[in-house]
C-alpha cells in the first residue's frame, strides 16, 4: 500500500482550490463583519430574517462534519451497514421536531433555547437553570461535542498531509474562529450555503474514487457492483441485523446497542446536538432566525431529508472499500490475538510497560502491540502509517475514511480536502457563535451586567468564541475516536429527552424537574464511568443508557409531581406567547376562564394529531428513500425502487396536509 503510506503534497491546483476556500470564507467573514458587530440579535440570529432554504441548507452544512464520515465508517467496519440505525433512528426525533416543535420554537420569539427557561418556569430555580445551562451546554457539553470534530481535523491532517496533531488542530483552530468572530451568524449561514454544496460534491468524488484505483483493481473491485461482491465486506452489506441470537453476548450487544436501543428508546430519551427531542441547541437557533412559522418548518424538513436520505450511502461505500484496501483479518486470527493478549505471559509483560516500561525490551513491546492491533482488526491500517504521523492513541477503524483519501488525484485531492476543512469549518463555527449565544444572552447579559450595551455584549461573544476554541483544542488531543465522543453524549443526556418532549405540553413540569434530569443523568453517568474503571463493572453501552435513562426518567417525575408547579401568571403567559395546544394545558386555560381573565392567544393552537400523522409519513419519506437506494445499489432493483416509492407517496401527502398544517 505505498500509495498510503506515502504523505500526500499538495499540488499546485490543490493550493489553487484550498487558498481560493479560504478568501471566500474569510471575505464573506470581512462582508458581514460590520453588520453582525451592529447588535447581539445581529451577531447571533441576523435579525430573524433568514428563508428556509438558506436555513435549511445551513443544517445540512453543520452536521456534515469531518467527524461524520469517520464515525460511519468506524461503525460500518466493525458492525456493518445496519449499525448506522443508532444515528438512523433519530429520523423518529427529527420529524417530531419538524412537525411540532419548529412551530412552537419561533412563535417563542426568544433569543436562545436557553431563554426558554425563564418564560416556562418561574421562580430563582428557573434564573438558576438558565444561567447554568448556558455554561453546561453553551461551554462544557459544546466543547465536548467540537473536540470530537476537531478529532477529526487532527486524523485528515495527520494522514492526508502528515501533520502532528498539535499542527492540525492548530490550523483548523486559527482559521476558524477568526472567520467565526468576524462574521457571527450570518457569516456562518452564507459560508455554509456554499459549504454544504462543496462538502457533497466531495463525499461523492470520494466514493468514486475509493472505487476506481489501481489497488481495488488489483483486489478484483472495478465497479459498485464488484465491491459489494467482494469476500471482505459480503458480511457486512446486511440494512438490518442478520442475527437476534440473545444467547450469543456480541450478536446481543451489537443487536441491542445499535439497533433495538435506539429504535425504542434513545430517539424519545437521549439527548443529543442536532437531534433534540423536542428541538434545541442550533437547530433551535436556527429555527428563531426564520422569517415566520412556515420558513422555520421548511427549514427543519428540508434539513431531515437531506441529512439521513441523501448524504449517508457516499460515506458507506467509502467505509466498505477501506476494508479491501485495509483488510479487518478473519475473526480467527482476531481471536486469537485476543486469546494470545489474555495469555498469563502477555499479560505480566503489559503490567510491567505500565509500571515500569524502561525495564520492558523492544521486541515484547511490538509483541504486546501487534496482537493489541490484529484482536482490533486494525493490523492493517497500522502497517499502513508511521507512528510519528498517526500515534497508538489515535489509531482506530475511523482513520479508515481518511486513508482511502489518498487515492484521489490531483485536484480532487484538493477540493475533497477543501470540502473537509470546509464541514469542519461550518460545524465548528455554528457551535462557536451557538455556544457565544449562550454564554452572552443568557449568562453574561442575565447574570453579570444586565445593563451591557450592544458592543459590550457582541465584544464579550466574540472573546469568548475564542476561549472555547482553545479549550476544544486541547480536548481534542486527548481523545481517540469519534465513536468515543458519540458514547459519552448519549450516556450523559439520557434520560431527559422525554421531559423536552413534555414539556411544551404538560403545565405540570417545572424547573425542579429540569434540574433534577440533569443532574440525575449526570450523576448516573458518571457514576457507572467511574465504576467500569475502579470497580470492574461490566457494563456495555446500551445497558448504561438503559440504566441511566431508567434512573433519570422516574426522579424527575417524582420531583416534578413533589414540587410546586411554576407560578399561574408564567403559565398563562406562556400559553398566550406559544399556544402548544392538547389536553395538558386545558386545566390552566380553564381556571383563567373561571377566573374571568380569559388567555388572549396569540397563535391558534398547534394541531398536535395532524402533527403526528405527518411526522409518520415524514419518517416513511426518509426512510423509504434511505433504504431504497441502498437496496437498488445492492442490486435489487424492484425492491428499492418499490421502497423509494412508497416513500415519495408519503412525502406526496406531506405536500397534500402542508397548508392545513400550517393554519
Amino acid at each position: 500500500m505505498n500509495v498510503l503510506a506515502a504523505v500526500r503534497s499538495l499540488a499546485g491546483i490543490d493550493m489553487a482550490i484550498l487558498g481560493s476556500f479560504f478568501v471566500l470564507a474569510l471575505g464573506i467573514g470581512v462582508f458581514v463583519s460590520r453588520q453582525a458587530g451592529k447588535s447581539s440579535g445581529e451577531f447571533f440570529l441576523s435579525g430573524k430574517s433568514m428563508p428556509w432554504w438558506l436555513l435549511g441548507f445551513s443544517m445540512v452544512a453543520t452536521t456534515f462534519s469531518t467527524d461524520t464520515p469517520n464515525f460511519v465508517t468506524n461503525i460500518v467496519r466493525v458492525n456493518g451497514v445496519w449499525s448506522n440505525w443508532m444515528w438512523w433512528a433519530f429520523v423518529l426525533t427529527g420529524m417530531l421536531t419538524v412537525f411540532l416543535y419548529a412551530k412552537l420554537w419561533r412563535r417563542s420569539n426568544v433569543m436562545t433555547d436557553v431563554e426558554y427557561y425563564e418564560m416556562r418556569y418561574s421562580g430563582k430555580e428557573a434564573a438558576f437553570l438558565r444561567g447554568f445551562r448556558a455554561l453546561y451546554l453553551g461551554v462544557i457539553f459544546n466543547i465536548t461535542v467540537m473536540a470530537g470534530v476537531s478529532l477529526a481535523a487532527i486524523k485528515i491532517g495527520g494522514v492526508m498531509l502528515g501533520w502532528s496533531p498539535l499542527q492540525s488542530v492548530a490550523l483548523a483552530m486559527t482559521v476558524t474562529v477568526v472567520f467565526s468572530s468576524m462574521g457571527g451568524f450570518k457569516g456562518v449561514i452564507l459560508t455554509d450555503f456554499c459549504l454544504f454544496i462543496m462538502a457533497m460534491v466531495g463525499a461523492f468524488a470520494a466514493a468514486y474514487f475509493a472505487i476506481h484505483n489501481p489497488d481495488m483493481e488489483k483486489a478484483g473491485v472495478q465497479s459498485v457492483g464488484d465491491l459489494f461482491s467482494h469476500e471482505a465486506v459480503r458480511d457486512k452489506l446486511s440494512l438490518v441485523p442478520q442475527s437476534f441470537d440473545m444467547s450469543n453476548a456480541d450478536v446481543r450487544n451489537a443487536v441491542m446497542g445499535l439497533f433495538i436501543l435506539p429504535l425504542a428508546v434513545q430517539w424519545w430519551a437521549a439527548w443529543y446536538p442536532g437531534a433534540e427531542p423536542g428541538g434545541g441547541g442550533y437547530l433551535a437557533q436556527r429555527m428563531l432566525a426564520a422569517k415566520n412559522e412556515k420558513h422555520a418548518v421548511g427549514a427543519t424538513l428540508f434539513f431531515q431529508v437531506a441529512h439521513y436520505a441523501a448524504r449517508p450511502w457516499p460515506w458507506i461505500i467509502v467505509a466498505l472499500a477501506s476494508m479491501v484496501v485495509f483488510p479487518m483479518g478473519t475473526i480467527k486470527e482476531r481471536e486469537a490475538a485476543a486469546d494470545q493478549l489474555a495469555s498469563p505471559e502477555v499479560v505480566a509483560i503489559v503490567e510491567q510497560i505500565q509500571t515500569n516500561p524502561e525495564a520492558v525490551s523492544e521486541e515484547d513491546k511490538a509483541l504486546v502491540e501487534d496482537l493489541t492491533f490484529t484482536s482490533k482488526g486494525l493490523a492493517s491500517l497500522r502497517a499502513g502509517f508511521d507512528e510519528k504521523t498517526v500515534p497508538n492513541d489515535k489509531l482506530d477503524h475511523d482513520l479508515a475514511y481518511s486513508a482511502m483519501l489518498n487515492y484521489l488525484p490531483a485536484g480532487w485531492f484538493g477540493l475533497v480536502l477543501t470540502s473537509l476543512i470546509a464541514a469542519y469549518m461550518s460545524t465548528i463555527s455554528t457551535h462557536l457563535n451557538w455556544g457565544s449565544s449562550y454564554v452572552v444572552n443568557d449568562f453574561w447579559k442575565r447574570f453579570i451586567n444586565k445593563d451591557a450595551s450592544e458592543k459590550e455584549l457582541v465584544r464579550v461573544g466574540r472573546v469568548s468564541t475564542v476561549v472555547m476554541m482553545l479549550l476544544t483544542a486541547l480536548f481534542a488531543l486527548q481523545l481517540q475516536s469519534a465513536l468515543q465522543v458519540f458514547g459519552i453524549i448519549i450516556n450523559i443526556g439520557a434520560g431527559t429527552g422525554l421531559l423536552f418532549i413534555l414539556r411544551w405540553f404538560w403545565w405540570r413540569i417545572n424547573a425542579w424537574s429540569e434540574i433534577t434530569a440533569m443532574i440525575v443523568s449526570f450523576v448516573c453517568a458518571v457514576t457507572i464511568e467511574i465504576g467500569k474503571a475502579q470497580a470492574g463493572w461490566q457494563f456495555e453501552g446500551w445497558e448504561a443508557t438503559l440504566w441511566i435513562v431508567g434512573i433519570t426518567t422516574p426522579a424527575w417525575i417524582i420531583v416534578t409531581l413533589a414540587t410546586k408547579p411554576t407560578e399561574t401568571s408564567v403559565l398563562r403567559s406562556f400559553v398566550a406567547r406559544v399556544n402548544p395546544g392538547g389536553l395538558g394545558w386545558r386545566k390552566v386555560i380553564r381556571e383563567a376562564e373561571e377566573a374571568g381573565e380569559p388567555i388572549q392567544a396569540d397563535h391558534e393552537p398547534v394541531k398536535i394529531g395532524l402533527g403526528i400523522i405527518n411526522m409518520i409519513l415524514g419518517c416513511i419519506l426518509v426512510y423509504g428513500v434511505l433504504l431504497g437506494v441502498g437496496m437498488v445499489l445492492y442490486g435489487q432493483s424492484g425492491a428499492g425502487y418499490t421502497t423509494i416509492a412508497v416513500g415519495v407517496l408519503a412525502g406526496l401527502g406531506i405536500v397534500g396536509t402542508w397548508k392545513k398544517s400550517m393554519t
